[in-house]
């Protein structure tokens, strides 16, 4: 297995000989060490409709055929106003056994929508946060979220060997409530701190996050890195 952060939310991973990626935001992200255009990939996986997540997914998807998992909405997003129908909707809760793996949607605390031609937001359905099983490897991306209690029930259920978390603070969880959501709720075997550099407003010390956080072990990726498993 293959588990690799390319800035911002962007994971990849290649499990079971399937190629997916997590939140494709890459153009316009000078953090981003991928190209659109020479990206290979199975799957698509959106945690949520905003523009630093659904990125370039219209491209990849298209480019490779690939099935775009995410929100109802979003499936209905892309079939109606993209003209692509290669998508597997879901929702929280939900559950699928899949080629690469297994992929269940949990619940996320922050929003989802994109805006239109005429500048109207249009709603994407509840943001979301991934628990995958990867050969054996439990993975959870928390998606774009606040903190919330229920994280730990998740990780109860899920017991999480590789966390994908958002310190960026802002729109999302900043350091202060990500290491208590690590230290207290998910307690993962290894933590992989996200959303955070890309622009002004999320400007963040991962050192610092690391520091903060006594369980597990704190792995600071830069783009184009892999999970050391």
């Amino acid at each position: 297995m293959k588990l690799s952060f390319h800035g911002q939310s962007t994971v990849y991973f290649e499990a079971n000989g399937k190629k997916g990626i997590i939140d494709p935001f890459i153009s316009g992200n000078e953090l981003s060490d991928l190209d659109p255009n020479n990206l290979e990939v199975d799957y698509v996986i959106l945690t949520h409709g905003h523009g630093d997540h659904f990125g370039d997914t219209i491209e990849i998807a298209k480019k490779n055929n690939a099935t775009v998992i995410g929100s109802a909405e979003l499936g209905d997003y892309l079939t109606t106003n993209k003209d692509y129908d290669n998508v597997r909707p879901m929702n929280i809760g939900g559950k699928v056994e899949f080629d690469f793996g297994s992929l269940k949607f949990v619940q996320a605390f922050h929003s989802s929508s994109l805006t239109d031609d005429n500048g109207i937001p249009v709603y994407l359905g509840m943001p979301m946060g991934v628990i995958l099983e990867l050969e054996g490897k439990t993975i959870y991306h928390t998606g774009d979220t606040g903190l919330f209690s229920d994280m730990k029930l998740i990780a109860d259920r899920h017991p999480v060997d590789i966390c994908f978390v958002p310190i960026g603070d802002n729109f999302t969880m900043g350091i202060d409530d990500a290491s208590y959501a690590i230290n207290e709720f998910i307690q993962p075997k290894i933590t992989v701190p996200i959303h955070y550099n890309t622009f002004d407003l999320i400007k963040q010390n991962p050192e610092e996050f690391k520091q903060a956080v006594n369980t597990g072990e704190v792995q600071i990726l830069k783009p184009g890195e892999s999970v050391s498993l």
